[in-house]
């Protein structure tokens, strides 16, 4: 988004480069009743570089790097991006952007040469030195080059207008800090949709009325469902493309551009994934989701296409390698094409999950391509404490049953193929139930059997959801429901 001056004291800004205006849609009023609850969110500084964003300081957004927020006591593990470039100093910071000193104890820290990632520094024991952790840097990763070549004259980018869709239900406090992370992004042309999914009070509304007026539209979806929520901001939505994430994550100010870049690939993929890593590691909990359930598929760029499928005897049905659900984008016209997401599968629905699954599978058995690009980072807050992760693994359970059973009724020329790989796919999914990690971080025998009893149940839990969601046309489908 272009830098803009700072508003005159107990103003709001003109953000002239928001097109269209914000328009009434028929889903956002009346409000919900109740008492608001305000949350701010600093807005976007003249200053736009990576390396100066820092949150206002009246303004607090996150709690201090390094601090259990509830009990005060220091992180089990350190979260720090260290930025090395050819040129210039290094830089350690926070995944919020927050410049970090050097933390004593155990550290996971993303390397970037240039901006790029290049991969995870998992030091179990160190010390407050900065050159040490450059030093273990450049062992591992290797030094940035410096170019070889002056660098020309700026030539003409392509630069999609991209709209930003951000589904939550009655966590402001997660959404505001989502919110600063997404309007400090690099990238020029975005625009920021929030849609508050069934609210019962008026905080969501609050958050983006109040702390973010004039820089992100408000919708609202009133009937419960995470792919409900995403079909009315696809609906309301003007860009190009459209980019997903999650209430609970901080981009990376460079996320956008990622996703884009990840667009003008060779290939023109029609969706484009990103690199999701750990925002915090406070918490046992924390830690036993990294290391067993993590998210991250890695630090090079791939193109999956089912001309050429990758050396996976379950492709495409193992969707859930392309990518998750908390950093994905797509092309408009595609996504509206496939009818957008399946009403009666993600959060909110019986079928827990499995939304962005089937999304992945039927835009890859459709003959387009994904990509995965690492430069498009989000950091996502896991789970807290064992019985908020025993919810999310029965959610991941029934949402991978739902979506393999969504997927053979939504493309049935599918269904051959399906069949010849159930076996592989019975022992791929006890495998992946086992979960190996790191013995020092067990991963409890209860929750093995916890997904593998609810990915059984997902079959019948979709059929559950899809009786429930009949005759439910997606809003573009509406008549008198224009975007």
């Amino acid at each position: 988004m272009t830098p803009r001056p700072e508003p005159e004291p107990n103003r709001p800004p003109r953000i002239p480069r928001q097109r269209p205006a914000e328009h009434t849609d028929p889903t956002s009023s009346p409000e919900p009743g109740g008492e608001p609850t305000p949350v701010l969110v600093p807005r976007p500084a003249p200053s736009r570089s990576a390396a100066d964003l820092d949150p206002a300081p009246d303004v607090e957004c996150a709690p201090d790097p390094g601090r259990d927020p509830a009990t005060g006591e220091p992180d089990l593990v350190h979260v720090r991006v260290l930025d090395l470039t050819a040129t210039g100093a290094a830089r350690l910071s926070t995944p919020d952007g927050r410049p970090a000193e050097c933390p004593t104890g155990a550290v996971l820290a993303l390397v970037r040469h240039d901006g790029v990632p290049m991969g995870l520094l998992d030091l179990e024991s160190y010390g407050a030195d900065p050159e040490r952790l450059i030093t273990a840097a450049a062992a591992r990763f290797g030094t940035p080059a410096p170019p070889d070549h002056a660098p020309g004259p700026p030539g003409r980018r392509e630069t999609p207008r991209v709209s930003v869709i951000v589904a939550t239900r009655e966590r402001p406090e997660l959404l505001a800090a989502c919110l600063r992370t997404l309007l400090w992004q690099t990238y020029p042309d975005i625009e920021l949709i929030v849609v508050d999914n069934a609210p019962t009070t008026n905080r969501t509304a609050s958050v983006v009325r109040g702390g973010c007026a004039g820089l992100v539209r408000y919708v609202r979806e009133p009937r419960a469902g995470l792919a409900l929520a995403h079909n009315r901001g696809i609906a309301a939505a003007t860009g190009e493309l459209l980019a997903f994430t999650d209430d609970d994550v901080l981009a990376d100010p460079g996320w956008v551009a990622g996703l884009v870049a990840g667009f003008a690939r060779a290939g023109r993929p029609a969706c484009v994934t990103g690199l999701i890593l750990p925002a915090e590691l406070r918490t046992p909990a924390q830690l036993m989701l990294h290391h067993h359930a993590g998210f991250a598929k890695g630090f090079e760029p791939v193109l999956y296409d089912a001309q050429a499928p990758p050396a996976d005897p379950l492709f495409p049905f193992t969707a859930g390698r392309f990518g998750s659900g908390a950093n994905m984008a797509f092309r408009a016209d595609v996504l509206r094409a496939m009818g957008g997401f399946d009403p009666a599968t993600g959060v909110g629905t019986p079928a827990r999950g499995g939304d962005d699954l089937l999304a992945f599978f039927r835009t890859i058995v459709r003959g387009h391509r994904i990509g995965y690009e690492p430069g498009a980072l989000i950091w996502h807050r896991h789970r807290a404490d064992r019985a908020a992760v025993a919810h999310q693994v029965r959610g991941y359970g029934t949402g991978l049953g739902a979506y393999l059973t969504a997927a053979v009724l939504r493309e049935p020329r599918t269904i051959g193929a399906f069949c010849r790989r159930v076996p592989g796919g019975i022992r791929h999914a006890l495998a992946r139930t086992r979960a190996p990690g790191r013995p020092e971080v067990p991963w409890p025998a209860r929750l093995t059997g916890l997904e593998r009893r609810a990915l059984v149940a997902g079959p019948l839990a979709y059929l559950h959801a899809r009786v429930r969601m009949h005759g439910v046309r997606t809003p573009w489908e509406q008549p008198g429901q224009a975007r």
